[in-house]
């Protein structure tokens, strides 16, 4: 099996990231009415009428070993707060990206995404043996460039007019996208960063 897309867990004290599976549906929908995220439109964030279909999707990329979908779960209180993937996988190269992630806002701004993103690149760079990570986002998404920026990724370039944007308030606008990339020698340092960062946090 494709080890890029095998089902796992990944397990810290502010987050678990947990195999993505139907049964999340109802706890998804009420994480993303927290602060109506599909309102937002630079980003690609589920209606909760379009949840079902949305993790079908999801699950039907992992089947044709392009994605690896997770759960975002908070275990404080055991709930689902949000989603986020390794998607767009080459495993000949041994690239990933991490994306098509979204958190309810009661949790956006926390140490829960630092950890996310610490659990995802060990598992990247130390298990799947990665040559690169890579992250996008939308040019005007500032709150995303500035969380990815803070991990310690870098800036390749901006596709413009990479794809056009299907969200209703933005009537077709193209879409430039920001790429940004940690390569496996930088692994060391963004990795003490994080943990840096993760010390300082009170349990």
């Amino acid at each position: 099996m494709n080890i890029f897309v095998q089902a796992l867990t990944l397990q810290g004290r502010q987050v678990c990231l947990v195999p993505l599976q139907k049964a999340h549906h109802d706890e998804l929908c009420e994480a993303v009415r927290d602060g109506e995220l599909w309102n937002h439109w630079y980003t690609a964030i589920p209606h909760p009428e379009a949840m079902q279909a949305e993790i079908e999707r999801r699950l039907r990329l992992q089947t044709e070993g392009s994605m690896c979908p997770f759960t975002v779960i908070e275990p404080a209180s055991g709930r689902a707060v949000g989603m986020t993937t390794y998607m767009h996988i080459d495993a000949t190269h041994r690239r990933v990206e991490i994306g098509s992630t979204w958190y309810r806002q009661s949790v956006q701004r926390t140490a829960l995404n630092t950890e996310a993103k610490r659990l995802l690149l060990a598992h990247a760079f130390e298990q799947l043996d990665c040559i690169a990570v890579e992250f996008r986002t939308h040019l005007f998404n500032q709150q995303s460039r500035r969380a990815i920026e803070r991990l310690g990724a870098k800036l390749d370039g901006v596709l413009r007019s990479h794809q056009i944007n299907p969200h209703p308030l933005a009537a077709g606008a193209l879409r430039d996208t920001c790429v940004y990339s940690i390569i496996a020698g930088e692994w060391p340092n963004v990795k003490a960063h994080l943990d840096h960062q993760l010390s300082r946090v009170r349990t």
